[in-house]
């Protein structure tokens, strides 16, 4: 959501920079991540440390909304929660930090404006790893700062390049670029700790919402002061209040280095405190060797062999940002504070928050799943206990709140797909109570949550009216998107009667796979465009097709869509494909019409180009298009579509140019990464599969990106595919399969022939013309609701 284009690297920094650790082939998985690839237009990547799905992220804030861009030339202070990927403003780096040194006047308001008291920097000597970032300070004589995290503390080591008195700034009143900070507060508590409140503006337009924080230092301070919006004063040991500036400073005397441990809670400050005394004041250099092996782990789950460095890089940086949500949300203790505001403890499994289910359904979801079934168990258990506490199910979780942003029904299948995976067990009854109370009502006005807000009609009808002017909870409504929406419910429904059947319930499954047909209400026969006729189009109450005032409706225009047109929403029906190819007039037409949208014999020609000036068009510019989107989430499923339809090269053809997008560079995530999502389209797709229809698990395959990759699964079985002669610079087909020995002539694999351990030997070929492969009677997989 909320995408801006990535453009070439070359035009952004010089060479030497934008790949920083194109080296030759490491032996350290941890070498093989650049944690700056994403920092640039709007991916929205942090480069600073964080454990895996760790509550506490600790980067520096820049001049961007997501916190550091890296053309920034300043760092403001070191903040301790960040989004990895986000779209929407408020997206944190709260309780900022910044070393300094030299006097400064605490009677001036502006002298605590981060604004102003930024340090430069340089981006030499600066690392970005899984678990460590380090930067030089070149103001204030020279500092070297480096970070380190715990899941729920976050450690700066300050080096000082220059003796004398040093300070640190404590920063509760101001965060990321455009993030509101309504109150905070500050409190001295001995010569080596502070501790205190944020009260900041959730997401998208959320509420307001309160962090703990508390942080202790390795060496005592000499002196201390605190400053409110209308300046400092020495001596003082607290500050609180509503917005502006406000914070503490620390003076150290001659301190060479020092250490601070910053913990933060959503419940309580006694939660922040004991996350600290479990987690915090510990060696920096130790933190930092416990956290890396732990990465070290979670990314061995994939070995690759083959590629350029830089693709590897680009591989598993893509799976690092796929593991760094969603956020631990309890403390040590198990406390958390759930949709009730209710303080909840979870005993025995870890609590989850932050869910950008509209996003991350789509791959994100299903890569977890597979790569740490227990992992999401307790996702899934996350996402039940906001039912529990709420009253409903959520589509953009943050922290204990329900945003209301985005559209449609995300969390059907994210769920369906989490018990597809065997990530429900002991959980499906209620799981599917909850799915089943969502499909089909509405919450109650006095609820938080807006749910599927178009069901009124979507039940009655078919369809969810398209209404601009519907109310709404929160930032998005349905009906203000109404033909996206009717094909996201479909999906969902259909995506709901694969778990139907599989819990027995052969009435509701019948009822739900006709829902899952309900693009069809919206299938206007007459509307051509491009040559080609039969487009979803949105209706308005009462069933009348839209049109705009000010001309004919076209499938390229904005009305009825969320973020994307109908030429890219047209592809959202992959639960159906015999019923698209027959509304598209046969298989040939259908061909051709995904020829159209991909710009297919332009690609040919010239992949790279033809991505950057055919696909991505501008920043934000998601109407009046006929293309595909690579930034985006509505079609990103659909270079399989070819797959589905019997052309499985084309779907290889697509990928392998979709790759040129994503590179070892500040800009090499196209789109913003939206939590995982983007990467882990890359992680799935440069492996050769692909989720492409919810609740089925099936795979769809193309071509590997690397001569051989293993993925180890958490039974102790392993997945292992093999694509000699594997080249991501040219376009390659799969010319045939084995499957544990096997030919297979089929263009995906099930979910159980992975899990068992499985060997895919693909045969690829430069030749289109040899791909034959998996073209024939039963080469796709079956549609669920066709």
């Amino acid at each position: 959501m909320k995408k801006l284009v990535a453009v070439l690297a070359a035009a952004l920094v010089p060479a030497a920079v934008v790949t920083p650790m194109a080296a030759a082939a490491p032996v350290d998985v941890l070498d093989s991540v650049n944690t700056f690839i994403g920092t640039q237009d709007e991916g929205n990547t942090f480069p600073g440390a964080s454990a895996p799905f760790g509550m506490t992220q600790v980067s520096p804030i820049g001049s961007h909304y997501a916190g550091y861009q890296y053309t920034d030339t300043a760092i403001r202070g070191f903040g301790h929660f960040f989004l990895s990927g986000a779209g929407c403003w408020e997206q944190g780096g709260l309780v900022s930090t910044l070393p300094r040194t030299g006097t400064f006047d605490p009677g001036q308001p502006s002298t605590f404006d981060q604004t102003k008291y930024a340090s430069p920097y340089t981006h030499d000597g600066e690392v970005g790893q899984p678990g460590y970032y380090k930067v030089h300070l070149t103001g204030y004589g020279g500092i070297d700062v480096e970070t380190t995290a715990t899941t729920r503390t976050g450690l700066e080591r300050y080096t000082f390049d220059q003796s004398g008195p040093a300070h640190v700034f404590v920063n509760t009143g101001q965060a990321n670029d455009k993030e509101p900070v309504s109150g905070s507060s500050v409190r001295i508590v001995d010569n080596r700790t502070v501790e205190g409140t944020v009260e900041s503006q959730a997401f998208c337009g959320g509420k307001p919402y309160t962090t703990y924080f508390r942080t202790t230092f390795d060496k005592p301070f000499t002196s201390y002061g605190t400053w409110s919006p209308t300046g400092g004063t020495p001596g003082s040991r607290e500050s609180a209040g509503g917005a502006g500036l406000r914070g503490a400073w620390l003076t150290f005397d001659n301190p060479g280095s020092v250490t601070a441990s910053t913990a933060i809670s959503y419940v309580d400050a006694d939660g922040a405190r004991r996350n600290l005394a479990a987690e915090g004041n510990r060696d920096f250099d130790r933190v930092k060797a416990a956290t890396q092996r732990t990465w070290r782990q979670e990314l061995s789950s994939v070995d690759i062999t083959g590629g350029t460095s830089d693709k590897r890089t680009v591989f598993y940086t893509s799976l690092y940002h796929t593991l760094l949500q969603p956020l631990t949300g309890n403390d040590v203790d198990g406390r958390y504070r759930g949709f009730d505001n209710q303080v909840h403890r979870a005993v025995g499994w870890t609590y989850y928050q932050y869910f950008s289910l509209w996003d991350t359904y789509r791959s994100q979801n299903q890569l977890l799943a597979l790569l740490r079934p227990g992992r999401a168990h307790d996702i899934a258990q996350s996402i039940l206990a906001i039912h529990d506490q709420g009253g409903w199910l959520p589509r953009w979780a943050y922290a204990n709140q329900e945003t209301n942003t985005m559209t449609g029904d995300p969390v059907t299948p994210f769920l369906v797909d989490l018990w597809r995976f065997g990530a429900l067990r002991g959980l499906e009854g209620q799981a599917y109570q909850a799915l089943l109370q969502n499909s089909t009502q509405i919450p109650p006005a006095s609820s938080p949550f807006q749910g599927r807000s178009g069901n009124e009609s979507y039940q009655a009808n078919g369809f969810v009216q398209y209404d601009p002017n519907f109310p709404k909870k929160g930032q998005d409504t349905d009906p203000n998107h109404g033909a996206s929406a009717t094909l996201e419910y479909a999906l969902a429904d259909c995506s709901l009667s694969i778990m139907a059947r599989g819990l027995g319930k052969t009435k509701d499954a019948q009822a739900l796979a006709a829902k899952g047909q309900n693009y069809r209400v919206l299938w206007d026969s007459t509307v051509t465009d491009r040559g080609f006729t039969g487009f979803p189009r949105p209706k308005v109450t009462g069933g009348d097709w839209f049109t705009p005032a000010d001309g004919p409706y076209t499938p390229e225009g904005q009305d009825g869509f969320h973020e994307g047109t109908a030429w890219q929403y047209q592809w959202l029906t992959q639960q159906d494909i015999p019923g698209l190819v027959q509304r598209m007039g046969g298989q040939q037409a259908t061909a051709a019409r995904l020829d159209d949208f991909f710009a297919y014999s332009d690609l040919l020609a010239d992949p790279a180009k033809t991505v950057r000036e055919e696909w991505v068009t501008g920043p934000y510019n998601y109407y009046n298009q006929f293309r595909y989107n690579p930034n985006n989430e509505p079609d990103l499923h659909s270079p399989w579509m070819y797959a589905l339809i019997g052309q499985p090269w084309k779907t290889s053809t697509v990928v392998r140019a979709a790759h040129t997008l994503f590179t070892n560079a500040p800009n090499g995530v196209t789109g913003n990464d939206d939590l995982g999502e983007m990467s882990a389209w890359y992680v799935f797709s440069a492996l050769g599969l692909y989720p492409a229809v919810p609740g089925t698990g099936q795979f769809v395959l193309s071509a590997p990106e690397f001569a051989k990759a293993v993925v180890h699964l958490e039974n102790g079985r392993s997945v292992v595919l093999k694509a000699g002669g594997a080249d991501a610079s040219q376009l390659q087909y799969v010319q045939g399969l084995r499957v544990n020995g096997v030919p297979s002539d089929r263009a995906y694999v099930s979910l159980e022939q992975l899990t068992r351990g499985s060997t895919l030997d693909f045969r690829l070929t430069t030749d289109a013309a040899k791909a034959t492969w998996a073209t024939g009677p039963g080469g796709a997989p079956p549609s669920p609701c066709g």
